[in-house]
């Protein structure tokens, strides 16, 4: 299996890859359509966040106020009481304004993450196989979980504290410049030298932040892969390989952060030294014309408190805008899988299947390559007619194509010549959704969700009522011992079925396909991990189930297909031979070898 041709191959190769690092922070204009259905809340947190800092600007009125009072007669002091009375009123606005706008934007971030998780998972959930041949499932979790975390800072956090401390600068400049024009163009200089490590360090903060974010994924990546088949590293005694491997993994990840947490240090440590450089320059300044009678005290002394504001206000935006940085970088890996378009999708104008499906299967001539094995044909002149109700199995080596047949039957991936039709209708026509509804299938391995066992086995028809739960589960042969646990049915089975016996996992998986009642059943050795008491119950309860509906059988042991009609024998992606067991024997060939070896070996 592997990752599709044309458009595909090169969109997935950029993501394993990484694609070349933007240079602004467009990426995060993604964002707009999950922050538009909340512009009520964004208007709540603006005004509350004007509100703020138009108090904490006024503050420093009354001090210039107080100070530039000419000695304190029983008039001043009634004034006095009124400056202290609009003091205390402002600073209770500034606080009010400040709670509002905190649990606004608070609320805004966590809402827009939990939107864009949902948004991501959905179209991840709706990409083909193929796409997770070439991503690694741990790689797709760390941008869903990590990723989406530092957007939440920055919706959530950052974004506010960058436009508070914007109005904030601004509304201090414009104060200052009324204040005094000269001290104030001397800070606007102080401004534009801060401003340019601004310019030269974000790219670069960037550009690790995303590298640090990669290499998190890959971290994620490994350690999932490695916990997911954590029996099998135990088995053949690979600890210390595997924690070695994951180490090495999470240094690489603190080697990047170490570097962009020292780019960010450089970075605050030059944005804060330039800004109080500058301001006390301004104040060396401002001091002499105080002392030559150009400015009152009140006037210097609320000066200085706009600079402080203006100094502290660009400080923080160089803390804030290496948030926004990575966070442009997260925003553009989750963008990535957001708009990854599936290799199979419904035509324009999708055709209808019958209500009441037959299951007819035609395989016409079909050829297929696997695109990561663009020169080995997996199908090669296939052809194969399947009546409505009949049962064929499919026989030969391992990579004959019989697993193929499976996959493109299911739509997973579309062959680059012949066609496949189900009841005649060509599956290209269809919705894959909706052929995929008339198909059930249990596979050689099959899947256990965590969870309940009712759950599980509702996997096929989320619907069913508890009779027709049971009834499936009588079929398979699973409430033999569903009812020994201590919840019957309503028993946890923990992740992948790991409390389960590989037979109790597989008669799982046919009840669930049992319940489905689709007209066409894909069964990879359905049996294959039963013990011979159970497996005669469930051949029992397959052949029971296949009556009337069309069903196609991988055999890998061949005693399981004897009573078959048809047989189909398989050998480098064609047709070799088909026929009853009888006839495959008596003729000799392919399948007659296999099946002696086969035989040979049963005691």
């Amino acid at each position: 299996m592997a990752r599709g041709d044309s458009d595909f191959s090169k969109e997935t190769a950029r993501v394993a890859a990484g694609r070349p690092k933007a240079k602004s922070l467009g990426p995060l204009r993604a964002l707009a359509p999950f922050l538009r259905p909340y512009r009520g809340r964004i208007l709540v947190a603006v005004l509350a966040l004007v509100t703020s800092s138009a108090a904490t600007l006024i503050l420093p009125q009354f001090a210039r106020g107080l100070i530039d009072a000419r000695g304190f007669s029983a008039t001043q002091a009634h004034a006095l009481t009124g400056f202290y009375a609009a003091f205390i009123i402002a600073a209770a606005v500034l606080g009010l304004a400040s709670a509002t706008r905190f649990y606004a934007v608070t609320w805004l971030g966590e809402r827009v993450v939990a939107d864009v998780r949902k948004a991501v998972f959905d179209n991840v959930l709706g990409l083909s196989p193929q796409f997770f041949e070439v991503t690694r499932t741990g790689e797709v979790l760390s941008r869903m979980t990590a990723d989406t975390t530092l957007i939440q800072t920055v919706v959530g956090s950052s974004a506010s504290m960058a436009l508070r401390n914007l109005v904030t600068l601004t509304g201090g400049l414009a104060l200052m410049f009324f204040t005094s024009v000269k001290l104030t163009l001397l800070v606007v200089g102080a401004v534009v030298v801060v401003l340019l490590p601004l310019l030269l360090f974000g790219r670069w903060v960037r550009k690790l932040s995303r590298a640090s974010q990669d290499s998190i994924a890959d971290t994620a990546a490994r350690g999932a892969e490695t916990l997911n088949a954590v029996s099998t590293v135990q088995a053949f005694t690979q600890e210390n390989y595997e924690r070695r491997a994951f180490g090495e993994a999470v240094e690489r990840a603190f080697d990047y952060a170490k570097s962009r947490t020292l780019a960010r240090a450089i970075l605050t440590a030059i944005a804060i030294f330039t800004a109080f450089a500058g301001l006390a320059t301004v104040g060396l300044i401002g001091l002499h014309d105080f002392i030559g009678g150009h400015v009152s005290a009140g006037q210097l002394v609320a000066f200085i408190f706009y600079g402080v504001l203006t100094g502290g206000g660009v400080g923080a935006l160089s803390e804030v805008w290496g948030d926004l940085q990575r966070a442009a970088g997260a925003s553009e890996r989750l963008m990535e899988l957001l708009h990854e378009v599936p290799a199979i999708r419904p035509p324009a104008s999708p055709l209808q299947l019958p209500a009441k499906a037959s299951g007819a299967v035609r395989f016409e001539d079909v050829t297929f390559r696997y695109p990561t094995r663009p020169d080995f044909k997996a199908l090669n002149g296939f052809s194969l007619d399947v009546a409505g109700g009949e049962a064929v199995a499919l026989v030969g080596p391992s990579g004959a194509g019989k697993s193929t047949v499976f996959q493109l039957m299911l739509r997973f991936f579309d062959a680059q010549g012949g066609g496949i039709r189900f009841d005649g209708v060509d599956i290209t026509q269809l919705d894959p959704v909706a052929l995929r509804q008339k198909i059930a299938v249990v596979s050689q391995e099959p899947v256990i969700f965590s969870g309940s066992i009712a759950a599980n086995i509702r996997y096929g028809r989320e619907e069913a009522t508890d009779e027709q739960l049971r009834a499936a589960a009588d079929a398979a042969a699973a409430s033999e011992f569903i009812d020994k646990l201590p919840q019957g049915f309503d028993t946890l089975v923990g992740e992948r079925g790991v409390t389960l016996s590989g037979g109790q996992r597989q008669r799982l998986a046919i009840a669930r396909a049992i319940l489905r009642d689709a007209p066409l059943l894909l069964l990879d050795e359905a049996t294959s991990a039963l013990d011979a008491e159970n497996e005669r119950l469930v051949q029992t309860a397959l052949a029971n189930l296949m009556v009337g509906r069309t069903t196609l059988v991988i055999a890998h042991r061949f005693s399981t297909i004897q009573r078959l009609k048809r047989i189909v024998v398989m050998d480098e992606g064609k047709v070799v031979a088909q026929g009853s067991h009888a006839e495959l024997m008596a003729g000799g060939g392919l399948y007659a070898r296999l099946a002696s070896l086969q035989f040979a070996q049963t005691p």
